[in-house]
C-alpha cells in the first residue's frame, strides 16, 4: 500500500516538474559568452576580452548595454527610422529622411552582401544585446525589444553630426508636405539658430618624436561632442584586435582611439561631401521622368509607411518617395525638387571602420584610407614607427571645377555628375612635416603644419574652405617653436586657458567706452575688469563671464554682413562697434538681475550637473552642481566646455557638449596613455562611476590607462563572463 502511494506522489510531483524549455538561440549566446571575459577597471571602463573578433564584438555590445542601454537603443531608434514610434508625429520627418536614403529591405539586403567575416560581427553585434537583454529582464526598451544584424548598415560610421543630419528635415516637411521651399523667414530663422548654436567639432595633434623627451610619436585625441555621446571601452581578441578608446553607443568598433600601433583621431572636415542637383521634372500622364541630358529617364518612386504615437494609440502616415541616379529628392530649390547626393556605402563604411584599429603602421592604415568611406571627417594620426599624419577628408568626389557646388547645380546637365572619386594621394595629405606637428581644429589644412603644410593653388577649390577659426590659431601659437613635450605636458597645452576671441573682441568695447565722452557710470568698474584682463579663463574670472555674456549677446544681436564664421563675426565686432555700449550695458542689467550682481565668477555661472541618466539632460538651479573654469570653443578654447541655454528657469549655464572623452597617447616599444571622461563611464545614476570623473575633468588630473592585461588585472575591479552576474 505504502508503495503505491509513493508510487503515486513521485508520478505528481515529476508531472508537474518544469523543465528548462530548449532555446537554441539562448543556448548559442551562452556558448559564445564562453569564450569573452570582461574586466572592469577601477573606474568601470570594462576590457573585454574574446577569442574571435566576433566575441569581442558580442562582449564589447554587452558592457555596452550595461552601461547605458538606454543610448544604445536611441541610437536605432533614430538611425532606423523609427523615432516618431516614441517621440511622436513631430519626429516624422527624421523618420522619413532615414528611409529616404535606405529602407529596412534595402539594409537587409546589404547585411546579406556583405562579406562573411562582417557577417560574423553584425550578428554578434546583434547577439550581444539581445543576450543582455535576455538576461536583464528588468529592462523594458522603449521599443526596440529584439536587435537585428542588418540594424549596423544605417549606423555605420560612428561621428557626431554625420551626414544625413545635414538633410534638413524641415526642407523635407516643406517638400512632402506641400511642394514647396521653405520659406525664406524660416530659412533665416534656421540660419540665425545654426549660429547661434555651440561650435560643433573636434582637436588633433600630433608630436614627432623629435619634439618630445622620450623621442616617441604623442597624439591629442580630443572630440568635442555632446557628453555621454560615447562611452571608453578597450577591446581585444585573439585575432588581432586590441584597440582602446571611444565607442558611440551602439557601434562594434572603436571610433576615436589607439593600439599599441596606431592612433586615430577624427575631427569634422570642410570638404564637400554633399551636393545637391536641380532635377528638370517631365509629367507624361501619370508618370514621372527627369530630363537628363537630351533623355529622359523615369523617376524611381515608392511609398514609405512610417507609424507615430498619438497619445496611446499608434498610427501611421504614408508618403511618397522619389528618387533619381543623384539620390532622394529631400527638398525644393529655385522652384525645382532636388535630390541631395552623399556617401551611403554602408558596407563599405562598416568594413572601414573595423578595419582602422587592427593596423599596425603607416601602410595598413594608409592601404585602409584607400576604402574611402568615411566622409564626414578629417583623421590625424601618429604611431609607433615615428610616423605624424593628416588625411583632409577621404570620401572626396571628383567634380567638374566651372560649377558651383556650394550652390544646388543643374542635375540635368551630364557635366554635374560626380565623376568618380578621388584617390588618397590625389585628397589633402600630410606625412611627417619637418615642424613636427600637425594639428587640426575644424580650421583649414592649410595651415596644419606651418609652412609645411599644404597650398591652397594645388587643389580643386572644393577641397577645403580656407576657414580658421580660433581654436586653429590658438593651437598654433602654443605648438610653435616649442619641444620636449610628455605625455603631462601636452595635457596641459590642450587646457591652455588663453582665449584669443576676446583679444580680437575686447579691446573694441574698451576703446568705445574710453571715447566716449557720455561715460555711463554703471560700466566704468565692468570696463575695467576687461581692461585688465589677459584674456584667459577661470573659475575665479569675473571677465570670463562679463566676455562670455557679452561676446554671446554680439554674436545674437548685433548687426554683421551675412555669411560670416564665428571668426570673422568676433573680429568684426571688435572693429565696428556702434552698437558695442549698448549691448555691454543690457548684459549687466541682466546679469544683476540673474545673479544679483554683474560681479559675478565664471564658476558661478558655468557649471556641471548630471542629476539622470536621461538623454536629454534638465537642468536645475536648486540641485547640486559644481563650477567649471573652461569655456566654449567658440572663443579659441581647445578645451572646449559649450553649454545649452535652453533650459526653462535655469540662470546659470551647464555644459553639455565639447571634452567629453579626451586622451593622450604615446607610441613607443610600449603604448602609454591617459585619459579623462565627461562624467563617469555609466548612465545609471545609482552606479558609483555615474560621475566619479568629474572632479578630475574640471582639475585636469586624468587617469592612467591600464592598456596591457598585467595592469588591466591590478586595477580590476570586477571580472564575469556575459550572464554571469
Amino acid at each position: 500500500m505504502y508503495r503505491i502511494i509513493y508510487l503515486l506522489v513521485f508520478v505528481l510531483v515529476l508531472s508537474c516538474k518544469t523543465e528548462k524549455p530548449n532555446n537554441p538561440e539562448v543556448d548559442k549566446w551562452e556558448a559564445q559568452a564562453a569564450n569573452i571575459e570582461i574586466i572592469r577597471d577601477d573606474f568601470g571602463v570594462p576590457h573585454i576580452y574574446g577569442k574571435t573578433d566576433a566575441d569581442a564584438v558580442f562582449g564589447l555590445l554587452y558592457a555596452q548595454c550595461e552601461d547605458d542601454f538606454n543610448r544604445v537603443e536611441q541610437n536605432y531608434i533614430w538611425a532606423t527610422g523609427r523615432l516618431a514610434e516614441v517621440d511622436g508625429e513631430e519626429a516624422l520627418y527624421s523618420d522619413l529622411r532615414a528611409k529616404l536614403f535606405m529602407t529596412e529591405e534595402e539594409a537587409k539586403a546589404n547585411y546579406e552582401k556583405s562579406p562573411a567575416w562582417l557577417k560574423e560581427l553584425c550578428d554578434a553585434f546583434a547577439d550581444g544585446i539581445n543576450y543582455y537583454l535576455y538576461t536583464h529582464p528588468e529592462i523594458k526598451p522603449r521599443l526596440l525589444t529584439h536587435f537585428e544584424p542588418w540594424m549596423p548598415m544605417y549606423f555605420s560610421e560612428g561621428s557626431i553630426g554625420g551626414d544625413i543630419e545635414r538633410i534638413s528635415t524641415k526642407k523635407i516637411a516643406a517638400f512632402y508636405e506641400s511642394d514647396m521651399a521653405l520659406p525664406e523667414m524660416e530659412m533665416l530663422q534656421i540660419k540665425k539658430e545654426q549660429e547661434a548654436e555651440e561650435p560643433q567639432g573636434s582637436n588633433g595633434i600630433a608630436i614627432s618624436g623629435k619634439l618630445t623627451q622620450s623621442g616617441n610619436s604623442l597624439l591629442l585625441i580630443n572630440p568635442h561632442t555632446s557628453f555621454y555621446f560615447r562611452g571608453e571601452v578597450h577591446v581585444v581578441s585573439e585575432e588581432g584586435l586590441n584597440a582602446y578608446g571611444a565607442v558611440t553607443w551602439g557601434q562594434f568598433f572603436v571610433y576615436q582611439g589607439f593600439n599599441e600601433k596606431t592612433g586615430w583621431m577624427h575631427t569634422s572636415t570642410y570638404t564637400d561631401v554633399m551636393d545637391e542637383f536641380k532635377e528638370t521634372i517631365v509629367k507624361n500622364d501619370d508618370n514621372l521622368f527627369y530630363q537628363y541630358g537630351e533623355e529622359l529617364r523615369p523617376i524611381k518612386s515608392s511609398e514609405i509607411v512610417l507609424k507615430y504615437i498619438d497619445g496611446n494609440e499608434l498610427k501611421e502616415k504614408k508618403y511618397p518617395a522619389y528618387r533619381t541616379h543623384h539620390g532622394p529628392i529631400t527638398h525644393v530649390a529655385d522652384g525645382q525638387w532636388t535630390a541631395s547626393a552623399m556617401m551611403w556605402e554602408p558596407v563599405k563604411a562598416l568594413e572601414q571602420s573595423f578595419i582602422r584599429s587592427k593596423q599596425s603602421g603607416y601602410k595598413g592604415f594608409r592601404d585602409m584610407m584607400d576604402i574611402r568611406t568615411n566622409s564626414s571627417n578629417n583623421t590625424v594620426y601618429a604611431d609607433a614607427e615615428g610616423n605624424i599624419a593628416y588625411f583632409h577628408g577621404n570620401f572626396v568626389p571628383k567634380r567638374d571645377v566651372q560649377f558651383n557646388y556650394e550652390e544646388p547645380v543643374d542635375g540635368s546637365n551630364p557635366k554635374t555628375d560626380w565623376q568618380g572619386l578621388h584617390s588618397v594621394d590625389e585628397n589633402i595629405l600630410v606625412l611627417n612635416p619637418e615642424n613636427g606637428w600637425i594639428q587640426n581644429c575644424n580650421s583649414t589644412p592649410y595651415t596644419s603644419a606651418l609652412e609645411f603644410s599644404p597650398k591652397k593653388e594645388n587643389y580643386p577649390y572644393y577641397m577645403s574652405k580656407n576657414e580658421e577659426n580660433f581654436r586653429g590659431v590658438h593651437a598654433i601659437e602654443l605648438l610653435t617653436n616649442r619641444k620636449g613635450y610628455t605625455i603631462d605636458s601636452l595635457i596641459q597645452l590642450a587646457h591652455d586657458p588663453y582665449l584669443p576671441a576676446f583679444k580680437a573682441l575686447i579691446p573694441g568695447l574698451v576703446k568705445a567706452y574710453n571715447a566716449n565722452n557720455d561715460k555711463n557710470p554703471k560700466l566704468i568698474e565692468p570696463i575695467k575688469i576687461l581692461e585688465d584682463w589677459d584674456y584667459t579663463t577661470g573659475e575665479n574670472q569675473v571677465a570670463m563671464t562679463l566676455a562670455h555674456f557679452y561676446g554671446s549677446a554680439m554674436g545674437n544681436r548685433a548687426k554683421h554682413p551675412e555669411n560670416m564664421t564665428d571668426m570673422e563675426r568676433m573680429t568684426y565686432f571688435g572693429a565696428h562697434t556702434d552698437e558695442a555700449l549698448k549691448v555691454f550695458e543690457e548684459v549687466i542689467d541682466k546679469l544683476t538681475t540673474d545673479f544679483g550682481t554683474w560681479n559675478t565668477p565664471w564658476g558661478e555661472v558655468n557649471r556641471y550637473q548630471r542629476t539622470t541618466g536621461d538623454i536629454v539632460q534638465h537642468f536645475d538651479d536648486a540641485k547640486p552642481s559644481i563650477p567649471i573654469g573652461f569655456a566654449s570653443g567658440r572663443w579659441g578654447a581647445l578645451a572646449a566646455y559649450g553649454a545649452r541655454y535652453t533650459t526653462e528657469g535655469a540662470k546659470k549655464i551647464y555644459g553639455t557638449r565639447g571634452n567629453s572623452f579626451v586622451a593622450v597617447v604615446e607610441f613607443g616599444e610600449k603604448v602609454k596613455a591617459k585619459s579623462i571622461l565627461a562624467g563617469g563611464q555609466s548612465g545609471d545614476s545609482r552606479s558609483p562611476h555615474f560621475n566619479d570623473q568629474i572632479e578630475r575633468y574640471k582639475n585636469v588630473d586624468w587617469k592612467e590607462v591600464p592598456f596591457y592585461r598585467e595592469d588591466v588585472l591590478k586595477r580590476a575591479e570586477k571580472t564575469y563572463r556575459p550572464g554571469k552576474r
